[in-house]
């Protein structure tokens, strides 16, 4: 047969199928047909011959005319065997064998071509759930009905129960479960509230939500998804590229075989079985239908493939190299340390900390108030509030006048207190520090750290286990900072103060020892180690624009254990792989030597030649059961240590509370 993308091209479209199903359908009642007519009437009627060549006739033209296409074209196939064979057998007379073996070739060619893009339209289908229309508010607050395609960045629209979010966007107002598995592969649904995202192509389960899109069209999450599948559809392997290269020796080399088998025999029953059985559909759809299972399956998951040869390079990858911000870290904020000065508890610089920053979208703002918000802390609405760039705020809480920022804010308005004495912790180490001051006097400080992922140290521990052998941590963060990240993950290698060129260097000299290297990182200055690397993989979902486009491999649900789960696929992969092959080799040798030896006939050479095709395709089947443990990944978030009222927090003045994440 044909080579399995030729066939894509060919039988994607519906009518071409359709009608293929109508050649195989009429022509095998008419074969049916003859042999009813014989076995009532007598074969001596002759009645039977001639509705079996009817049939004969009508399930061969399929085959003789893309027979004539790929000599048109100059193709040497193996299309040509099975032509020769039909040819043959009609030619001898047996119209009932000559039909019978158009039939099974012709089932062959459809399982074939079915398989290795009836899956690729599986994954397009699953992907296919973005809504044509839209609610788009307004000036008014009215709703007007719009195509999807329509919006644009800035649009407000409204969200309710069961739709899909018709584009990237902020939720404004309201609140909900958000089913995203079309984007992240997360099977739970994910609660959002006002200041989170919402993705293209997910479903609103509750909840009525207004949204402000962000993002529309190509540029969405969910039209990166749908970019990344189809690059993947149109890429090749290693080993496909392999048979595509050698397919046109084949064809002769049967020839040969089969003018020998007739030089000794004199069987054309013989020469025509040998070119029958010769036609290697499972050994072509041993590469394919496996390749298009695992990038369905890691799609499934959240993995997004552009290169299906990355599925089988990644089985070799023995060096990992992560980037540690929005990596190996969350890439956010999370207050750490509550730390206030005599005579003030800790709840009360919670409250006047967070409601003077509560306007402002700074890193350590955020994390500020999300601390608040998980304390249930009631805050004060500001006055007077601003915002000194780059290092802090001033606002009136309370009719008090409070400072909230970097030691030096404090030290330029003259605040009294020993605010350098009463730090116990090195910024060094990774902290982010902001001071506070109430009416002019020092009242403590809250310190915060970059949360590491809590499954960043499995995860790395299952790689080791998979049998990668390095593991390195490279970061432009100071030296301190990333070594403490990496020994809390168990990572021996680190390097720090890494601008991307140096990078990009790490990466190349590994490759220069032997190495077959994998980086990972989201931010624009991983770019080109995502290049450089013999696979790049992105932290998707939080990953810049930059970073997607250079890798080749992302994660858009940004959980690092789908590292060890790429390459536990990868590995079964070539293991299916290479037992396809196995099946497709001996279906084919094994029916030579049974044709040689005249132990089929044409008839049942062509029902081994399906036979071999079906093991091979439900062999790659199982690659789709791959990965069913892996539930939605959430992180679980201990008890914040702290409450509204100064009673849940130590009374000595001079305690720090500990905020544990």
């Amino acid at each position: 047969m044909e080579n399995a993308s030729n066939h894509s091209e060919e039988l994607n479209e519906g009518s071409a199928s359709s009608t293929t199903v109508k050649y195989i359908f009429a022509g095998i009642l008419f074969i049916i047909n003859g042999f009813l007519a014989d076995w009532i009437i007598g074969a001596e009627s002759r009645v039977g011959d001639f509705s079996a060549m009817i049939g004969a006739i009508i399930l061969g033209i399929r085959i003789f005319r893309t027979t004539i296409k790929d000599l048109q074209q100059g193709l040497l196939t193996t299309n040509e065997l099975v032509a020769i064979a039909v040819l043959a057998t009609f030619a001898h007379g047996d119209y009932h064998a000559a039909g019978l073996v158009a039939f099974f070739m012709l089932l062959a060619e459809m399982i074939e071509s079915r398989t290795a893009s009836g899956a690729q339209e599986a994954i397009r289908r699953l992907l296919e759930r973005a809504p044509t229309k839209a609610s788009r508010l307004n000036d008014e607050g009215t709703e007007d009905e719009v195509s999807a395609n329509d919006l644009v960045v800035g649009d407000r629209i409204r969200v309710r129960p069961g739709d899909n979010v018709p584009a990237d966007g902020d939720i404004l107002t309201g609140s909900g479960s958000i089913n995203q598995a079309n984007i992240t592969g997360e099977s739970l649904p994910v609660d959002k509230s006002p200041g989170d995202n919402v993705f293209q192509g997910t479903i609103n389960i509750d909840g009525v939500l207004e949204v402000k899109v962000t993002k529309v069209g190509v540029e969405t999450e969910f039209g990166r998804v749908r970019e990344l599948i189809l690059q993947a559809a149109h890429s090749k392997t290693h080993f496909e590229k392999i048979v595509d290269k050698y397919m046109g020796f084949y064809t002769p080399l049967v020839l040969v075989i089969g003018a020998l088998v007739w030089a000794f025999t004199q069987d054309l029953n013989r020469v025509i079985s040998v070119f029958i059985v010769s036609s290697p559909v499972a050994f072509i759809l041993a590469t394919p239908t496996a390749m298009v299972a695992a990038v369905a399956t890691a799609s499934r998951l959240g993995i997004m493939i552009k290169q299906v040869s990355d599925i089988e390079l990644a089985a070799r990858i023995n060096a990992f190299i992560f980037d540690k911000t929005g990596t190996i870290t969350t890439g956010t904020l999370k207050v750490s340390r509550l730390a206030p000065v005599e005579g003030v508890k800790p709840a009360e610089l919670l409250f006047l900390t967070a409601s003077a920053e509560q306007y402002s979208n700074h890193p350590t703002a955020k994390a500020i108030m999300t601390l608040a918000k998980e304390a249930a802390v009631v805050l004060e609405e500001p006055e007077d509030f601003s915002e000194v760039a780059g290092l802090g705020v001033k606002a009136k809480v309370d009719g008090q006048s409070i400072l909230v920022g970097r030691q030096v804010l404090l030290e330029e308005n003259n605040v009294e207190g020993d605010i350098t004495g009463a730090v116990d912790i090195d910024e060094t180490q990774g902290y982010s520090l902001v001071h506070v001051s109430r009416e002019g006097k020092f009242i403590g400080w809250v310190g915060m750290t970059d949360e590491i992922r809590s499954e960043a140290k499995e995860s790395l521990n299952e790689l080791s286990l998979e049998g990668v052998k390095r593991l390195a941590i490279v970061s432009g963060d100071r030296a301190p900072v990333a070594e403490r990240v990496a020994e809390e993950v168990g990572c021996e290698n680190v390097q720090a103060d890494c601008l991307p060129a140096q990078k990009v260097k790490y990466v190349e000299d590994l490759r220069a020892r032997g190495y077959k290297v994998a980086f990972v990182g989201d931010g624009v200055n991983d770019a080109p180690a995502l290049k450089a690397g013999d696979i790049g993989i992105a932290m998707g979902a939080a990953g810049s624009d930059v970073a997607i486009q250079s890798a080749t491999i992302a994660l858009m649900n940004n959980d690092l254990r789908r590292l060890p789960f790429l390459m536990h696929l990868s590995r079964m992969t070539r293991q299916v792989i290479n037992q396809n092959f196995v099946i497709g080799i001996f279906f084919v040798i094994g029916g030579l030597v049974l044709a040689a030896l005249n132990k089929i006939t044409p008839v049942s050479a062509a029902v081994l030649n399906v036979t071999g095709s079906l093991i091979v395709v439900f062999n790659s089947a199982r690659l789709v059961r791959e990965g069913e443990e892996y539930e939605a990944f959430d992180t679980m978030e201990e008890d914040v240590d702290t409450a509204q009222d100064g009673d849940s927090f130590p009374e000595d003045s001079r305690e720090t509370a500990t905020v544990s994440a």
